[in-house]
Parts: C-alpha cells; structure tokens; sequence
C-alpha cells in the first residue's frame, strides 16, 4: 500500500492567516483516518469472540489466545498489533505477551450495558453496501434490507446488551406494565428481529400471551429457536409487514424497540398500532434519543455516527421501499407528532439511566 504526501509530511507552512486552521484540520482527518482503522479492528474483536478471549486471559502469547479463541494465530498477531497501537492492549516485548488493558475490558467485552464493541460492528457492516448507497446519492432509491447479511443479528446483539440488563429491572417498570404482564395481559412487539425482548419478557410473565412480528423470516428463524430452547408456550412469531396489520382492539400492550423510523409507511404502522390497542391499552415506543433539529444534535457525542447509520441504512432501506425516509435522527418533536397524529392523546417521552442512546414514549389513546 503506496503512502501519500499527506501522510509523510507536508510541504513547509505557508505564513497565512489560515496556516493554523489547514493545519488543525489535517490533524483532524489524520485522526479519523486512524479511528476509522481502529473501529474496523474493533467490530473485528467482537465478531470473532476475541475481546472476550481476551478479557479471560492474563497476559499470554500470540499463540495461546489464537488457540484459547479457536482461530488462526497469524491473523490474531497482526490485529493484536492493530489494538496494541491503538492502546487498547498492552505489549511486553521481553517474552512477547498481550494483555487487555483493565479500563477496556468492560466497554470491549462482557454482557453489561457498558460493553459498545457490539455498536461498533455495524461500521464494517455497513461499509459493504457503499457502492449502493453511492448509487442512490445519484438514482435516488436505496438498498434492500437482504443487502445487509447479519444486519438483525448485529442489531440483536446490541439490543441484548440494554434488554438483558434493564428490561426487566427497569423498562418495564417505567412502562407501568409489570402488574398486568403478571395477571396476564396479551402484547404485542412490532419489529421484533430475533425476539430477544419478547422472550425475555414471555419467560419473565407466563401468565401473559405474546406475539412477535417482522418482515424478517431469518430473524424470526432465530427468534422461533430461542423460544423453543427456553421452553416458552406463551410466545410466538409472524412473518408480517406491520404496514399492513390490521388487528383491532386485540393487545393490552405494545412494544417496538428501535423499529419505526426505518419503516416504510412509518405514520400507517403507527395508525395500525394505535388501532391494534385495547382502549386501556400502552404503546411503548424505544426509539433513538434525538432532537428534530440538527443544530440541537451537534451537541450529541455520538451524533456523526447517527446521520451515518441513517445514510447507510435506516433512511436508505425506507427510501429503498419508496418510503417517507424519516432517518434515525427524526427525533422526539417529530415522533410526538406522528404519535399525536396517529391518534395518540396522552403521552410522555421519558430516559432511562444507562441508555443514553435512546428516548422512551409512552403512548395511550
């Protein structure tokens, strides 16, 4: 791989007044460039299993963890390499060990809510539909959601590291729901992917019945499954578009984590929601934590990484079904909105400690 002049040093600076700026924002690209790198190795890391490895391991060789992780110890020497320069591992020279660095291993491994390593795999994901989306920027349209191999088992993953730790402790308390999950109410998850929430929430609450749709036959494969191994007869999955639901008055409580700003027809599943309630009934709605307005999101640490998921997929596969492309920082003014519009009368957008990624709605007709 050739080097460019940019990299090897620049020219001496000129004596303007902008010298300063040019200067500050190569430094800026380089770092970009650099991070950029390091988010690639990362989503690697976790993909692989070897942050985990790793976080079990004193410091070892090369050889022991390929071996301790079932991989090929070449490929784990040279991403060793990526992480030790990234500062992420430490390296002893003298006898040639690594060893994950202590205030790493929570934010790189674990199932805990401090774990981002399973965000940060949508960063290669995502990369592999760029010439698509290059082609959109200049044909309009957009990608299928079969362009993204893995996508929902991407997303499960990150949804598992809030559900498994707050979705019962903490969600669902702050829906007001636990006492009828436990007297038995019907519920319904619109979106649901690999049903890791609805699972956790039928194997918490067997009094209540629970059912699961999505457009997805792989994720409801998944989800099928993982009901089946836990022994749960009080869920089930459809194949379903929510765009054409039309159950009425059938649910008591309806979730959706994450599902509809990249929806099609994002205002008519919202009117299918609010018809599919009973008249006592809740709408919980987990969406992300945004502002309507750009100039309000400059301030969101993580803000960049938003409009890019929201190029790369969430606006992209909308716009890919001939939809409204509402993209992932649609934010709460809009999403009250349509809440309102859709026939919603009372609701409350509340957050919840150790999620700052998303807003929770509360929605009741």
């Amino acid at each position: 791989m050739g080097t460019t002049n940019f990299l090897q040093g620049r020219a001496p600076a000129r004596e303007t007044e902008g010298t300063a700026a040019v200067d500050a924002a190569s430094a800026r690209l380089l770092d970009i460039l650099n991070d950029g790198a390091i988010a690639l190795l990362t989503g690697l890391g976790c993909q692989t299993g070897l942050f985990d490895t790793l976080a079990k391991l004193p410091a070892a060789s090369s050889t022991l963890i390929a071996d301790a992780a079932g991989l090929n110890e070449r490929y784990v020497r040279e991403w060793l390499g990526g992480m030790v320069t990234a500062g992420f591992v430490r390296y002893e020279p003298d006898d040639g060990s690594y060893v994950l660095r202590d205030e790493y291993r929570p934010v790189l491994s674990g199932t805990g809510p401090e774990n981002l390593a399973p965000t940060i795999q949508y960063l290669p994901l995502l990369a592999q539909v760029a010439p698509k989306i290059e082609r959109a920027f200049r044909d309009g349209g957009g990608p299928d959601y079969d362009d993204y191999p893995g996508f929902h088992h991407v997303m499960a993953a990150n949804s598992a590291v809030v559900n498994d730790s707050a979705l019962l402790e903490a969600i669902i308390p702050l829906s007001g729901q636990a006492g009828s999950l436990r007297t038995g109410i019907s519920v319904a998850d619109i979106g649901c992917g690999e049903g890791r929430a609805l699972n956790l929430l039928a194997a918490a609450y067997p009094a209540s019945g629970f059912i699961g749709y999505d457009f997805s036959a792989e994720a409801l494969e998944a989800a099928t499954a993982e009901a089946g191994q836990r022994g749960l007869s009080n869920v089930r999955f459809e194949l379903q578009d929510v765009a054409t639901l039309e159950e009425k008055q059938r649910f008591d409580f309806i979730t959706a984590f994450d599902a509809i700003h990249d929806q099609a027809d994002p205002a008519r599943v919202l009117r299918n929601i609010r018809a599919a309630l009973t008249p006592g009934g809740t709408f919980l709605m987990v969406d992300i934590n945004a502002s309507s307005r750009l100039d309000e999101n400059t301030a969101l640490p993580w803000g960049s990484f938003l409009y890019a998921i929201s190029t790369f997929h969430c606006m992209a596969v909308s716009l890919g079904q001939d939809g409204a492309g509402l993209g992932t920082a649609w934010g709460r003014q809009l999403a009250v909105s349509m809440l309102r519009e859709a026939g919603f009368a009372d609701i409350t957008v509340q957050e919840l400690e150790g999620d700052p990624f998303n807003a929770y709605y509360l929605a009741r007709p």
